[in-house]
């Protein structure tokens, strides 16, 4: 125990060494510069007969030995010495004293070949060596004051932040494995951030410059076409991602069974895309179908809706478009089934339209209300029921989108095992409200298409998913583990996400997936990452400086192993994030704060070969324009048909009752007379 009694017993000896220390430093100039002490008349007989009996002991035996002595005892004091501790006093202070103190001290020896008088030289050597005994007893003084926790070195707490992450590359024939290096106490260590499972989904999260496609979705993109999945792209930058996918395809696709077609959906450039019809009747079984994809067109068109859903001016719109799209599929078994086709029709007239529509028994119960209103002749509330859908996709009646959504040059089950299909579909940031909704049609068609049974494995992948809108991808995400259905999500922001599908269904999203990375985010996103990842055993240590004394405290607790405001700070191209793990798969170390390597030059490379996106057809805008109008003849041909039908059975219906009444009147004529016979 540190009593009072035990530092003053320290102190003492401590003295006493230091004093021995002295001694034998004062007898060494003493014997050394005896002439000049002589000439001084310093010298005594006694004081030579003692240093003579001394000197015997072989210690003061030339100039080397009685200097080491006296140095080592004076190594001896410092070490046990304890002073004040002083956060001021810098290690190269010490140094430095130390470092000049030893020198002198031991260059002092020059002084005796020095062609001068015995008392100049033994004036040098012992001023020469007192100063450098008195600078080496400085610097170790200041040693033992100086403070050895430096509190500032880290401060940051980077080094307090950093814990093991999975360094083995663990691949399965699903897996998306990324390379990585990260910081564990100073030292930079090679991983892997190992996604073994995508079909848990995968949430890549970044503002605009962190390297989500870059770092992440290429590899994705290009591990997944090599390992044989079926593909849907959303490239909303297009021709990006369609670019990467075409010559991977072509660099793999000796690893298919069945080699899969590529095929494109593009607005803008009509050569450079193929058709297809999100309303394919083939595809739609029964009424729901149409009703979800008529709420997936106008939530798309009208994203405020979403936040409204199962108000009355929310879902009579999407009933009326229901109405429209089961009926064209039931007329002539699909045949104008086509989004196209389903707008030319609901623009018709009131009086045309409901007697039509009317026609078709298992709508009716969907246009009942709307006919009541024209009946009663409640035109506002008609309006408000029917107009907004009507304004909505009348967004869309161009000759460019009807070209594209009216053909059939291939079906959307692109896990499809005798005909897998790689699938981009290319949007444009500067019509994205227009194009948004169209693609939103396509996607929904696609993952109900995909996510069956007996199927190929499949990807799906979303870049900067919230510009497109996709009703219940949390279902698709919960279900489709079993179908072998990848989901991929690039989102900007979580305040982005619920922007466009609203809170709830924002944190659905964010909460059910299983693997997520994250680069460079702040505020709410910033957060919910931070306690995602949790938190790890920490270092503490905290220093009190008084007047007497110093003392210093060391602790652990938990904390954030990433706050958010490291989150938020994050350069491209490093991530944060955890992922998931099969049940015969475990992975301990889940969560992963590290770079993402990329070889820059080999990618440049490989970039600079691609071939660009093929020509599909040579479009003109004559067969643009002919299929417009040609689209707009067969609603009207359609209308005229089923009005003639029905002017002849209300001709039929009104004159049936007039025979009927002829007839009796006859046969009562006939009966007359054969009763009056």
């Amino acid at each position: 125990m540190q009593t009072g009694e035990d530092i003053q017993g320290l102190r003492k000896i401590i003295d006493f060494t230091r004093l021995i220390s002295l001694s034998i430093l004062s007898i060494h100039f003493y014997i050394s510069c005896y002439a000049a002490f002589q000439h001084w008349h310093w010298t005594a007989e006694i004081t030579n007969r003692m240093i003579l009996n001394i000197s015997k002991t072989g210690l003061f035996v030339g100039m080397l030995k009685p200097k080491l002595a006296a140095l080592l005892l004076l190594f001896i004091t410092l070490i046990g010495a304890k002073g004040k501790k002083d956060e001021k006093i810098r290690k190269d202070t010490i140094a430095m004293y130390i470092g000049a103190g030893l020198l002198l001290y031991s260059i002092s020896v020059l002084c005796f070949y020095l062609n001068a008088t015995a008392t100049i030289i033994a004036i040098s050597y012992i001023g020469i060596t007192s100063l450098g005994y008195l600078l080496i007893l400085t610097g170790g003084g200041r040693l033992s004051r100086l403070l050895k926790l430096n509190l500032q070195n880290d401060i940051f707490n980077t080094e307090n932040e950093t814990f093991p992450q999975e360094e083995r590359l663990l691949e399965n024939e699903y897996s998306v494995n990324l390379p990585a290096k990260y910081n564990l106490k100073g030292k930079v260590r090679n991983s892997w951030i190992n996604f073994i499972n995508p079909f848990r989904g995968l949430l890549v999260v970044g503002t605009p410059g962190a390297g989500k496609s870059y770092f992440v979705i290429r590899h994705v993109i290009d591990q997944h076409l090599k390992k044989g999945f079926s593909m849907f792209i959303y490239d909303f930058k297009f021709d990006d991602l369609t670019k990467i996918a075409y010559n991977k395809l072509e660099k793999y696709q000796k690893n298919y069974k069945v080699k899969p077609k590529f095929y494109l959906i593009n607005f803008d450039d009509l050569s450079r895309t193929h058709r297809c019809n999100p309303l394919d009747p083939q595809s739609m079984d029964d009424i729901t179908d149409a009703t979800e994809a008529s709420r997936t067109i106008l939530l798309g068109l009208n994203r405020e809706w979403i936040k409204k859903q199962g108000d009355f001016f929310v879902e009579s719109p999407i009933n009326f478009l229901t109405a429209i799209i089961w009926y064209l599929r039931k007329y002539e078994n699909g045949r104008y089934c086509t989004l196209p086709h389903v707008i030319e029709l609901m623009q018709a007239d009131y009086e045309e339209l409901f007697p039509i529509l009317k026609e078709q028994e298992e709508i009716k119960v969907l246009i009942n209300p709307f006919i009541s209103a024209f009946q009663n002749k409640a035109k506002e509330q008609l309006e408000g029921q029917v107009a907004s859908a009507k304004i909505s996709l009348a967004r869309l009646s161009s000759p460019q989108l009807y070209y594209v959504l009216s053909g059939n040059d291939f079906t959307l089950d692109i896990n499809n095992p005798k005909e897998p299909k790689i699938v981009c579909m290319g949007n444009n940031p500067q019509k994205l409200q227009t194009y948004g909704a169209v693609l939103s049609l396509y996607i929904s068609r696609v993952i109900k298409l995909a996510n069956r049974k007996n199927q190929l494995k499949s990807s799906l992948v979303f870049d900067e998913f919230p510009t497109i809108y996709f009703n219940n991808i949390d279902s698709l995400i919960a279900t489709a583990r079993s179908n072998k259905v990848a989901t991929t999500l690039g989102i900007q922001d979580y305040s982005q996400l619920k922007k466009d599908y609203g809170r709830e269904q924002a944190e659905v999203i964010m909460n059910i997936v299983g693997n997520i990375i994250s680069g460079q985010v702040t505020g709410d996103t910033a957060k919910q990452l931070s306690e995602r990842v949790g938190k790890i055993m920490q270092e503490r240590n905290s220093v009190s400086i008084n007047n007497s004394d110093t003392s210093i405290s060391k602790s652990t607790q938990l904390d954030y192993a990433v706050p958010a405001s490291k989150i938020s700070g994050l350069s491209s191209g490093t991530f944060v994030g955890m992922v998931a793990d099969n049940p015969d798969e475990k992975i301990e170390l889940k969560v992963f704060h590290s770079d993402i390597q990329n070889d820059h030059a080999a990618i440049k490379a490989e970039e600079d070969g691609y071939e660009p996106v093929p020509l599909i057809d040579n479009v003109t805008a004559l067969d643009i324009q002919e299929n417009y109008l040609m689209i707009k003849a067969d609603i009207q041909n359609l209308i005229n048909t089923e009005i003639s039908i029905l002017r002849k059975r209300k001709v039929a219906e009104t004159t049936e009752p007039v025979n009927r009444e002829s007839k009796d009147e006859n046969n009562g004529e006939t009966n007359g007379v054969a009763m009056s016979i």
